[in-house]
């Protein structure tokens, strides 16, 4: 009884949509080492599950600094449209909100968690609550799973074992040993849209927003990534969508010098911004410093932003001197602060790295080396920034990946390599 038309290992998002998508039939088993599915999925867009992004493939593809190129065959076939419609087949009412971003109405992830199992129950896909250990593979040809408690059988495995991001969701690494046996190339894992750390002391400013900022990242002196959304303090430096994006071309704080810049009144020409400036410091005139600053900026920031413009700040409004309101222009402007290191893997929301698309079919997600196997979703070397556009890489490479098993005819290895 354990022969499968198809066995997907990894319960997450990619391999229960690659269950639920396609066009189903046959035999089909799901090997999720938690016994639960979609661990990861449930926490996503902070409990409310960024599903996808309401723009057009091209777009998509604007928005994965990794491999994108490898990506354009799936999402001409399944794109963030494709998605929207689907879920909305299933019952999930979904809206749309800033940059794109598309929700379930509800709020609640829960309602997508369960409108996907609900079509696997009807599809009557199986669950088995074990961990994959090793491939069966004979004469390169995919035959089958051993696990740790049962052996599961089928000429057609996808791996959609994710990657090493959130590792408590159960995202720890086992789909890059399960390719490498296979002979697969996993190129280095690093973290992906991650906390960065900052030199200087940020704590004061723990749990402050700042939204509608724009923060620009240079590498050496040169600008990486320029972008406007949320940037949020932490004990440990900095967060928030925007801080995250900009983590993605952070490659290694040792060896290049990084840094960040926030501009805190990017709507304000340095023009106008100096005209508020002088209005302020008119009506505040004999406030120290630090007292005179509550109408431009958030009471966290103030102590942070005083030590960054250089006036003391105990000095009197009346007594600041034309270049000291420079250099206040300046940091308001264009307030630095220099990237030490990235926060750990465990803490990243997607993994940087993973199984070479080299070494795979972009247009049928098949392997080039073992024949029957398949890959989805975070194990490959593909990733996104935030908005929506990782989900929607895991949901395109599932449906590309199971629409192919009913192409048995396709020689192998396929012909539309990457090489």
């Amino acid at each position: 009884m354990n022969n499968y038309d198809v066995i997907i290992i990894g319960g997450g998002a990619a391999g229960c949509f690659a269950a639920a998508a396609g066009e189903g039939g046959g035999r089909a088993l799901i090997i999720e080492k938690n016994g639960v599915l979609m661990k990861k999925l449930a926490i996503t867009g902070k409990g409310r599950c960024n599903l996808t992004n309401n723009c057009d493939a091209e777009t998509v593809l604007g928005n994965i600094p990794r491999n994108a190129a490898f990506m354009r065959s799936a999402l001409s076939r399944f794109s963030p449209a494709d998605t929207m419609a689907f879920f909305g087949e299933l019952g999930v009412p979904l809206k749309t909100e800033r940059g794109g971003r598309v929700f379930p109405v509800s709020d609640k992830s829960g309602d997508v968690v369960f409108a996907l199992e609900k079509r696997l129950r009807a599809r009557g896909v199986e669950i088995a609550a074990d961990r994959a250990v090793s491939l069966i593979i004979e004469n390169k040809a995919v035959k089958g799973v051993k696990c740790a408690n049962a052996a599961y059988y089928s000429e057609n495995v996808i791996l959609a074992a994710g990657g090493m991001s959130y590792p408590k969701t159960g995202s720890t690494g086992d789909g890059f040993e399960l390719a490498r046996s296979a002979g697969h190339t996993v190129t280095p894992i690093k973290p992906a849209l991650v906390p960065l750390v900052t030199a200087e002391d940020c704590s004061g400013a723990a749990g402050l927003t700042l939204k509608n900022v724009t923060l620009t990242l240079t590498k050496n002196g040169g600008c990486v990534f320029s972008g406007g959304e949320e940037v949020l303090f932490t004990h440990f430096g900095v967060s928030g969508p925007a801080v995250l994006s900009a983590s993605f071309y952070v490659d290694d704080p040792k060896r290049d010098e990084y840094a960040l810049s926030i501009d805190l009144k990017p709507a304000l020409s340095e023009k106008v911004l100096d005209a508020r400036i002088l209005r302020d410091f008119g009506e505040n005139k004999n406030r120290r410093f630090k007292n005179a600053l509550s109408g431009l900026l958030p009471q966290k920031i103030i102590a942070l932003f005083t030590e960054r413009s250089g006036i003391p700040p105990e000095k009197r409004v009346n007594e600041i001197t034309k270049e000291e309101r420079k250099r206040m222009l300046s940091a308001l402007k264009n307030f630095s602060l220099s990237v030490k290191a990235t926060r750990p893997i465990d803490e990243a929301l997607v993994t940087n790295g993973g199984v070479s698309v080299k070494e795979i079919d972009p247009k049928t997600m098949r392997s080039g080396l073992v024949k029957g196997l398949y890959f989805a979703g975070e194990v490959i070397d593909v990733a996104g920034l935030t908005g929506g556009f990782n989900l929607q890489i895991a949901f395109s490479t599932a449906y590309a990946a199971r629409t192919a098993l009913g192409l048995m005819t396709l020689d192998f290895p396929p012909k539309n390599m990457l090489y």
